[in-house]
């Protein structure tokens, strides 16, 4: 069980987001934390993925496009509470003191894609992030269609993605979405996802005493779960939608948000071109609990 965060409070401004080239070029007018420009970065741009390449996000963009009520306008990047960034190797090469400067708090990165692949760039990023004093975590890419729930959470604990109290990681995540590469819902019935998300989450609690963090989004978890209520009280919800909103758009079956991933067209200093960004719900002290466990 997880205690839930206590909301922020205040104005937010959020950056919208758009597909492809336009998006790459709106990034590269965003005022960021740490004053860095994003450059155009239009591999991750891409439609179209390769197994192993995908990434937070991929699925939404992919299917959906430009989230509904986008604006084709740059707002100011939100600088107010506790921030961070999920990257993976696309985002090559990371200089994590220069990120951590910057005024980011934490960061996840891509571990595992399935049961065969490992982010190039984890084994660097994740040490690299500890000692610059970065919170770190790692996520797994769930392709439910590969292999059991169980399967690609041992595989995402055997390559990196397990956890310890030493006051600079985070439980890891499962990231749940729109498939990138076929079927919305990877072939599976809703009751077939739900246990599929069950039999993950039991491992990976099995294997290391934490509730594992779901990343998705509203429209993916509505379709594929059928509003599930059933990770209500177990796992803390990282919700991704792009929105200049005040506030995300979180899935029926969750009653807050803890993580919200608020644009895919992010930037900032160490990181070069364009970064997803986040924020937490709460404090730093609670952001300190949910790494510790406490």
């Amino acid at each position: 069980m997880f205690s839930l965060p206590r909301p922020l409070t205040g104005p937010r401004r959020r950056i919208a987001t758009a597909l492809g080239v336009l998006g790459a070029a709106l990034a590269l007018t965003a005022t960021t934390t740490g004053g860095a420009t994003a450059a155009p970065e239009p591999d991750r741009d891409r439609v179209h993925v390769e197994p192993g390449e995908a990434y937070m996000g991929v699925g939404t963009r992919i299917h959906e496009g430009a989230p509904a009520g986008a604006s084709s306008s740059v707002a100011l990047a939100p600088t107010d509470g506790v921030q961070g960034v999920d990257v993976s190797h696309w985002q090559g090469a990371i200089n994590w003191t220069s990120v951590r400067n910057s005024g980011i708090q934490f960061a996840w990165m891509k571990a595992t894609e399935g049961t065969t692949y490992k982010d190039p760039s984890f084994n660097t990023n994740y040490p690299a992030a500890y000692r610059a004093g970065v919170i770190r975590g790692a996520y797994h890419f769930a392709l439910p269609n590969a292999s059991s729930g169980a399967t690609q959470a041992n595989y995402f604990v055997n390559s990196g993605g397990g956890w310890s109290r030493d006051n600079l990681t985070l439980p890891g995540v499962l990231d749940i979405e729109h498939n990138p590469y076929g079927a919305m819902c990877y072939g599976l019935s809703t009751t077939q996802m739900r246990s599929w998300i069950n039999d993950f989450y039991n491992t990976y609690k099995s294997r290391t005493s934490r509730d594992v963090v779901i990343y998705t989004t509203a429209s993916w978890w509505n379709t594929c779960t059928g509003n599930w209520t059933g990770m209500y009280s177990k796992s803390p919800l990282w919700v991704a939608h792009w929105t200049s909103a005040a506030s995300p758009t979180i899935p029926s079956g969750f009653p807050t948000w803890t993580v919200w991933q608020y644009t895919s067209t992010g930037s900032v200093s160490g990181v070069s071109g364009n970064v997803d960004r986040n924020q937490f719900n709460g404090s730093r002290d609670r952001l300190l609990a949910l790494a510790n466990n406490t």
